[in-house]
């Protein structure tokens, strides 16, 4: 059941800064008592292969979320343990050295869980009954939050697939749009093209002229 249109859920979980330091953080907090949009991804597990990828790539594009009154969080099911240690591994030996933003080491799976993001494997016993056997990782799960904890974007890729960190500067960018100009904004809209008033006639207006 999609998320997108309602509160995140105000649940705190433990988490790991760059310098090593323990954090409990709750991300409907984050976005509503600093008045900001949070940007929550999932990854599977640390030390793994796409996963520093897509944290290095979220590491380079940081200042530009922050322009945007963003912040970006990390998380998976991973202990805080494990997390420092990779953020002490080296970027060329497959770490995430160099990575600022905190993580969230949702171990006990409270959070994922409540967001059904959990791999969910099952078999079957003898009488064709299912037997949970997963749900030990995250799928790669990314949340747009905004400043009133409201979830304006969810999406959920498999395992193999890295995600495209410019989309979500691009949706941070059309969503902002929304709330400053109460307009919407059509397919593959950029910060600076044209938006839409929500009727008809702006809609013919606009696809006139595209």
């Amino acid at each position: 059941m999609s998320l997108v249109g309602r509160q995140f859920p105000n649940v705190t979980v433990d988490a790991m800064s760059e310098m090593g330091d323990d954090l409990r953080i709750n991300i409907f907090e984050e976005a509503t008592k600093n008045k900001q949009k949070v940007l929550l991804f999932w990854y599977p597990k640390d030390f793994t292969f796409v996963c520093p990828t897509e944290l290095h790539a979220f590491q380079e594009a940081l200042g530009e979320f922050e322009k945007r009154n963003t912040k970006v969080i990390g998380a998976s099911c991973d202990t805080n343990e494990v997390h420092f240690a990779w953020l002490n591994t080296p970027k060329d030996n497959g770490g995430i050295e160099g990575v600022t933003y905190p993580i969230l080491a949702d171990t006990h799976r409270q959070l994922a869980g409540i967001l059904g993001i959990l791999d969910q494997d099952f078999e079957y016993d003898d009488d064709g009954n299912e037997i949970f056997t997963g749900g030990n990782v995250a799928y790669r799960a990314t949340y747009l939050v905004d400043e009133d904890g409201k979830i304006f974007h969810e999406s959920v890729n498999d395992m193999p697939l890295g995600r495209n960190v410019q989309e979500y500067l691009r949706l941070v960018d059309a969503y902002t749009h929304v709330q400053k100009h109460g307009e919407v904004c059509p397919a593959n809209w950029e910060e600076g093209k044209d938006a839409m008033s929500a009727n008809r006639n702006s809609t013919a207006e606009y696809l006139s002229k595209h």
